[in-house]
């Protein structure tokens, strides 16, 4: 018997489910498409359907229910469905009975997939990523700066409030980072974020499959991405698999009670919570504690943010079809993974592999957090001595951006000049089995901005630049340190940092700093040698001066960085062994003035020299 149904409309806007009210509130995910590679596994919520059987039209060719899983919570159902290249696109009706005899029919949508979807390009070495926080960056409609259902409203006065940015406001921008020079826009997260205060960030989910509506809706998502497409500028998510919020809709009731780690926390509070240690290297280590290991990947990473189980099959299938789910949605071209090394790590590299084996060329950037190069090699995707291979095609550059930091920072000595750091970091790349993958950066949202690192001094924040556009590995720009924003009092702190971006109010000076970072990102998209080079490095001396050589078959690219006191008289002969094969003119592309090797050059303090040969 067919009950009467009601028309469940999508987060997506477009994949539609027909749902009896009252019977089922919730199908995840809420569409799927025809010819995928991931399995499909529906998860069900409604009142009492624990041991519900679960069946499609026997008539449908393509289509199956191959297995139900019931987990102690009595509200929902994990349905494994079996769809086939054979299966036309379309709606179609799956019928549920309970074990005390309810019966009702819901419908299910399978769309058909973009041409080539599981073969698309992502980004890489000639790209430009620009990172930038969405409330923060640009509004463009005010009305959805508050919206009845989400709990914390519009304060633009509160530093650590909503601001109002949208993703209308990067549509409204989008040519302005086209002209900057980047190619791929990194926002942090999208996704529903429901805390009651310090939501902006959007690193406590309460939605997988919805963007906060204070941000847009999927669809504007969906349009979002295909605008940015026709740019040509490429679009990364980023994703949380490792926590949620705890305003997601399913804490009210666990779907089941391994479905997060420590659930006695939240009837817990203040200092009886128990959290990560953050001992992210106890992965690696041989002489490791179990209890370490247990706190670092079970502990919540917030007060707000409940740990996700991923050593749990059902757990860990949910987000691989979320990930999955919204790279075809959206047409996505990469994934940034938050909080990489804090989940179980079989289980997080299991989510990984799903991801590629669906989309084998894609992206994937994990955030491992570790200062030196060897934890952070760990994280790549190779086998480790170990055994351990996580899948993940590309790790962040932590270990580099200290570096620079403190070699632009801090005095070193003759024996060890500061720009040795520099030196020292890039001489590890043994350890990495690929570090042109590596994502490279100077600042980011969870760091202090560059300018306030660097003393607001121009000098040091152009040669920070000078190298992010030309050393080793993709690079990834901060919003609004290419303008060189600090916050507004000077002082360091997440709320503090993460200003708003002044649009048309820049001064002269945050202009003409602009101007230096388009102008160096633009030329890099066009320098082979940088994007597809090899890298050789020379070791800096007493007068603390880093330079390096990135070569291609028809062009090089000599890169001097004086962090020195003195004007740098370049030794040529030095370099004979890489100036050698080369022609011997070339030009300074920051200056313009022409170069030629074995003629006097001088390079000042505090200054870098890009000098291309072709």
């Amino acid at each position: 018997m067919r009950a009467s149904r009601w028309l469940f409309l999508c987060v997506a806007m477009l994949c539609t489910t027909a749902l009896e009210a009252g019977t089922l509130d919730r199908i995840e995910p809420p569409c799927w498409w025809v010819g995928m590679h991931t399995d499909l596994q529906l998860m069900l919520h409604g009142p009492d359907i624990r041991g519900a059987r679960v069946t499609t039209d026997a008539s449908v060719k393509g289509l199956s229910v191959t297995g139900v899983t019931s987990t102690d919570n009595p509200d929902y159902l994990f349905v494994d469905v079996r769809v086939s290249d054979r299966l036309a696109p379309g709606v179609y009706a799956f019928n549920l009975v309970t074990p005390d005899g309810r019966q009702f029919d819901f419908d299910y949508e399978f769309l058909p997939r973009r041409k080539g979807s599981a073969r698309r390009e992502s980004f890489g070495t000639a790209d430009a990523v620009y990172l930038l926080m969405p409330d923060r960056f640009a509004n463009g409609d005010r009305r959805n700066d508050s919206v009845k259902e989400a709990a914390e409203k519009a304060d633009p006065k509160n530093l650590g409030g909503r601001h109002g940015g949208d993703i209308q406001g990067i549509i409204d921008h989008l040519d302005d980072l086209v002209k900057l020079g980047v190619t791929t826009i990194w926002p942090t997260p999208l996704t529903f974020d429901n805390e009651k205060s310090y939501s902006y960030h959007g690193y406590a989910c309460a939605d997988y499959y919805r963007i906060d509506p204070r941000y847009g809706s999927n669809e504007l998502y969906r349009t979002f991405v295909g605008k940015a497409h026709d740019k040509g500028l490429k679009v990364i998510m980023d994703m949380v698999p490792n926590h949620c919020g705890t305003a997601h809709w399913w804490m009210k009731s666990l779907p089941s009670s391994t479905w997060i780690n420590y659930p006695e926390n939240l009837k817990r509070g203040g200092d009886r919570l128990i959290r990560t240690n953050a001992a992210m290297s106890t992965h690696s280590d041989p002489h490791a504690a179990a209890v370490d290991k247990e706190s670092c990947v079970k502990g919540w990473f917030d007060t707000t943010m409940p740990d996700m189980n991923l050593a749990d099959p059902l757990v860990r299938h949910y987000l691989l079809q979320m990930a999955v789910w919204w790279v075809e949605w959206a047409d996505l071209d990469g994934l940034r993974v938050d909080t990489f090394p804090y989940s179980d790590k079989q289980g997080i590299a299991a989510w990984t592999k799903g991801i590629l084996d669906e989309y084998r060329n894609l992206n994937i950037v994990g955030e491992v957090w570790f200062g030196d190069v060897a934890s952070c090699a760990y994280w790549e995707g190779v086998r480790q001595k170990d055994g351990y291979n996580s899948h993940l095609p590309s790790v962040m550059d932590f270990p580099l951006m200290f570096a620079t930091i403190s070699a632009l920072t801090q005095e070193g000595t003759s024996w060890e000049p500061s720009m040795l750091r520099i030196y020292n970091s890039l001489s590890l790349d043994r350890l990495y089995a690929d570090p042109s993958d590596i994502l490279v950066f100077i600042g980011n949202h969870d760091t202090p901005r560059l300018a306030h690192e660097l003393g607001g001094d121009p000098d040091k924040i152009r040669m920070a630049y000078a190298l992010l556009a030309t050393v080793r590995g993709v690079p990834q720009l901060y919003y609004g340190d290419e303008y060189g924003l600090q916050s507004a009092d000077g002082t360091t702190g997440h709320s503090q940092e993460r200003v708003d971006m002044p649009w048309g109010k820049f001064t002269r000076q945050q202009e003409d700093l602009q101007q230096y970072v388009a102008g160096l990102f633009n030329w890099r998209k066009g320098s082979k040698a940088v994007t597809e080079g090899d890298f050789v490095h020379f070791r800096p001396d007493e007068r603390n001066v880093y330079v390096y050589f990135r070569t291609g078959k028809k062009e090089s690219v000599m890169v001097i960085l004086n962090g020195g006191k003195d004007d740098y008289k370049v030794d040529w002969a030095h370099f004979s062994e890489i100036t050698a094969k080369f022609a011997q003119k070339g030009k300074n592309v920051l200056t313009g003035e022409r170069v030629k090797v074995d003629a006097p050059y001088v390079v000042a303090p505090n200054t870098a020299a890009i000098i291309e040969f072709r």
